[in-house]
């Protein structure tokens, strides 16, 4: 089985106090267990009008869901989402832009992020454009020698080879300086993006991003290969209309067929998955388990997913193959293979891909490992912050480390990689402190050479020397967000369970409420009081064992990653060191697939003590 996503601590204050789950206030691993379910007659009420088990009725009211939204929920179509694309800001100068670029033959560059989201709107780009018969540059910069977004020496080289016009997809929203240098020289642009905007936008044709500080917010969550997506739709129509397909003799495009690139994209962004993108999730898992696109294709190969693919499967084992090129080989690597056609060339691709992600691994191991040891010195520690430093860090996993960090601490973390004096930082946040709005102040500050994110991640470029100056703005900056939200970490709960009632018929009427993801996490339950049987090390870090609960039943169990120093081997101890005394333990139900047939396992993420 392989093991479960990360689930990020939440916190308390944009939502009612929650009800405290078996008065476990501060677990083996800090957190407070809350109950995700505040209304337990809106839950029966929805398992009846299901036909569902109550304790799929709680797992959907934790969700928000009334008896009006549930039936919708589970039948997520664009049809019904899928909003006109002109309704955001600027679609319509670009996609007027687009077509006449397409019309007049011109030379047209996508130039886009390394990471996972950039590359499936790159390849989403080149695909929908070659089967239109119009050809595409595909431009992703060099995470070590470029950095992140546009930048005026890549741009410029664009415009000498030709290129009048570039469009740049997951970045270019802050890129002020490179952006205004492409227009001085006659090149114009189309930002198509989803990070946090200013006030003041770039000098470019057109910027679409939902999450400009005038538009209504209302589709900010999207990542940007939904809203390169939602504009393909509209050049599509305007392609349509002008007659394009009628006068070259092609047939239109279908777009649904690309869904397992937004998909993908969605899922390893971290977006919410509610709303539009529940359907992009939705619907894209199924077009890939077709396996129509080449890439993806060799790319599940190499993982070895021999199974139904799933918001797992996309954000763990597909994922980290796609941005390894990027974090520490050639970042356009993942783009060429999403969006190549060819079975051999596909095939060697993703080969490649996954010996650098074998290589990523350890790289990341060894960082972690040095950034670990500034956490337990105190060096790295902050009020309100984590801030880990190295020289000669490599910058392609500084991100992954900062999420390491972060569940270690349950503090926003910042993970900065030194080298000649400068520092290239990457940072992950927790619910309700907005780490990109505070990276951006800091820039506006000039404490930063560059700067930008979102509210769960951000990127930066810092001096050296003014590395203290910064930790000491977040610090100060963050600290005073978490008290004014009174942020404490919590783990949300679904219903307590006894083993007994832990079957594969429960397992697989909660699977329905998939896909699973941030703002619809996978259902998670408590074990009341179980014995911890024969724990022992499996692998190099997990736990396995046997829970017996007071029913009598017995439950198979591991417990992934609880001695690798992630959360101070806290977990891994406590279950190896129970004693046979009960235990609560929290977790996820799965199916086990190694066993085969209809045996389930329990998943262990945290345990505390029976009575406090």
């Amino acid at each position: 089985m392989p093991p479960p996503s990360a689930s990020p601590a939440v916190s308390t204050a944009s939502r009612p106090t929650r009800e405290v789950v078996l008065k476990v206030e501060c677990s083996r691993l800090g957190r407070r267990w809350e109950s995700r379910c505040n209304d337990q007659r809106l839950a029966w009420a929805l398992a009846q009008r299901l036909a569902l088990p109550e304790t799929v009725g709680r797992v959907l009211a934790g969700r928000g869901l009334d008896l009006e939204e549930v039936e919708d929920f589970f039948q997520p179509t664009l049809r019904k989402l899928l909003p006109d694309p002109f309704r955001f800001k600027d679609m319509g100068r670009a996609v007027d832009r687009l077509r006449a670029a397409i019309e007049g033959g011109e030379a047209i560059a996508v130039f886009g992020d390394y990471d996972v989201d950039g590359a499936t709107s790159s390849a989403l780009l080149k695909r929908f454009l070659a089967a239109a018969g119009v050809p595409l540059r595909v431009y992703i910069p060099d995470r070590l020698k470029e950095g992140y977004g546009p930048n005026a020496p890549a741009l410029l080289r664009l415009k000498s080879e030709g290129i009048s016009l570039v469009i740049t997809v997951d970045c270019g929203t802050t890129a002020h300086e490179a952006l205004a240098t492409a227009a001085e020289a006659g090149l114009e642009v189309v930002v198509l993006d989803h990070h946090t905007a200013e006030p003041r936008l770039p000098p470019v044709h057109a910027m679409v991003n939902p999450n400009r500080l005038d538009e209504d917010g209302a589709y900010g969550q999207l990542a940007a290969v939904g809203v390169t997506f939602v504009f393909l739709v509209g050049l599509n129509r305007a392609l349509r209309e002008a007659g394009w397909y009628a006068r070259n003799g092609r047939e239109e495009p279908d777009l649904r067929r690309w869904l397992d690139l937004v998909a993908l994209g969605t899922v390893c962004d971290v977006v919410p998955l509610t709303g539009l993108n529940r359907a992009f999730v939705a619907q894209g898992l199924k077009v890939m388990a077709g396996r129509r696109n080449a890439g993806l294709a060799a790319l599940a190969d190499v993982a070895r997913l021999d199974q139904t693919p799933g918001t797992y499967h996309a954000g763990f084992l597909l994922g980290p193959r796609v941005n390894a090129g990027g974090r520490v080989g050639r970042s356009d690597l993942g783009a060429r293979l999403l969006a190549c056609d060819e079975a051999g060339e596909a095939a060697e691709l993703a080969v490649e891909l996954d010996g650098y992600n074998s290589e990523r691994r350890e790289i990341e191991r060894a960082v972690l490992d040095q950034a670990l040891a500034q956490v337990e010195s105190k060096q790295a520690l902050s009020d309100g912050l984590v801030l880990a430093a190295g020289e000669g860090w490599h910058p392609g996993v500084i991100g992954i480390v900062a999420s390491r960090l972060k569940e270690r601490t349950n503090l926003p973390a910042l993970v900065v990689a030194l080298e000649d004096e400068v520092g290239k930082g990457s940072g992950r946040s927790v619910p309700g402190v907005d780490l990109g709005a505070a990276v951006i102040a800091a820039r506006q500050s000039g404490l930063l050479i560059d700067g930008g994110g979102h509210p769960m991640a951000a990127g930066l470029t810092v001096a050296k020397d003014r590395l203290a100056e910064l930790r000491a703005f977040l610090s100060e900056r963050l600290a005073r967000r978490m008290a004014e939200i009174d942020y404490r970490p919590a783990l949300g709960i679904d219903a307590v369970l006894q083993p007994g009632a832990a079957r594969a018929d429960l397992v697989q009427r909660l699977e329905e409420v998939g896909p699973f993801g941030v703002g619809n996490p996978e259902p998670r339950f408590v074990l009341p009081g179980v014995q911890v049987l024969g724990p022992k090390v499996v692998g190099e870090s997990h736990v396995r064992a046997t829970l017996l609960g007071a029913d009598g039943a017995r439950l198979k169990a591991i417990a992934f990653r609880a001695l690798d120093g992630a959360h101070d081997n806290a977990l891994g101890e406590a279950l190896l060191r129970s004693g046979g005394l009960p235990r609560h333990l929290a977790g996820k139900l799965r199916l086990d697939a190694w066993a085969g047939g209809d045996a389930v396992q329990f998943i262990i993420e945290d345990a505390a003590p029976v009575g406090g």
